[in-house]
């Protein structure tokens, strides 16, 4: 379901939100976030909106999209990736390139540790350990062909470095809060930084229907605004 499909506004606990997707050209290292937002969004924004940004096109202003072909796999990533559980929104870790990608970014032995002591207690019935212990960085990464967009349709794409660092400066630039949102179609929403006002776990119930879409409408920006 793309962004269009999708309705503009959200009701939660009475009170109701405007999401407001904004469409941008497709992003590359040499833009910056603040100064996209500016060119896009200026006109837009009103007192008490909150800027949300998608994680991956902050981490591709960062230089943090990495072709496939670029990747060295080592022996662990080649035997680590087949022990990664299929999850029903993506590929993860289950792909020898991100496997190899978060050990460069957290370390073979922290996902060596997470592999094991989260195996350990998935046989007692709880899920999800693996990425908890491996981390943030290891957990945002997104796979080759999650984005439909070349030629990030090649790329690893990894998690954004200091995303609260760049909420910050995002909100100071445009004078408002900011925040950077991990989302996809199935429900799992994660504000992973925002500037200090924001309610987190309500922006996160905010996006969880996606609304900036999870396609190509190239609108990895949006608006956020309490209408009643």
């Amino acid at each position: 379901m793309t962004n269009m499909q999708k309705s503009p506004t959200v009701e939660i606990s009475g009170r109701k939100y405007l999401r407001i997707p904004i469409r941008t050209h497709i992003v590359t290292a040499d833009d910056d976030m603040a100064e996209l937002i500016k060119r896009y969004a200026k006109d837009q924004i009103q007192p008490n909106d909150i800027i949300v940004m998608a994680e991956s096109v902050v981490a591709i202003t960062q230089d943090r999209a990495i072709n496939v072909r670029d990747i060295k796999i080592g022996i662990l990533a080649r035997i680590m990736w087949r022990f990664v559980r299929k999850v029903p929104f993506g590929v993860g870790l289950r792909s020898p390139e991100t496997m190899q990608c978060a050990i460069d970014e957290v370390g073979g032995f922290r996902i060596l540790t997470a592999a094991i002591l989260g195996g350990v207690t998935r046989a007692f019935g709880r899920r999800g350990d693996f990425y908890r212990l491996a981390g943030m960085q290891a957990a945002l990464i997104d796979a080759a062909h999650t984005s439909p967009i070349p030629p990030f349709d090649e790329c690893v794409v990894l998690g954004p470095k200091d995303p609260d660092k760049v909420a910050v400066t995002v909100g100071k630039a445009m004078d408002c809060d900011a925040a950077i949102v991990d989302v996809n179609d199935i429900g799992g929403s994660w504000v992973i930084g925002a500037t200090d006002k924001v309610n987190r776990k309500l922006l996160e119930d905010i996006m969880r229907d996606n609304p900036l879409g999870q396609s190509d409408e190239q609108t990895p920006v949006g608006i956020v605004r309490e209408i009643t």
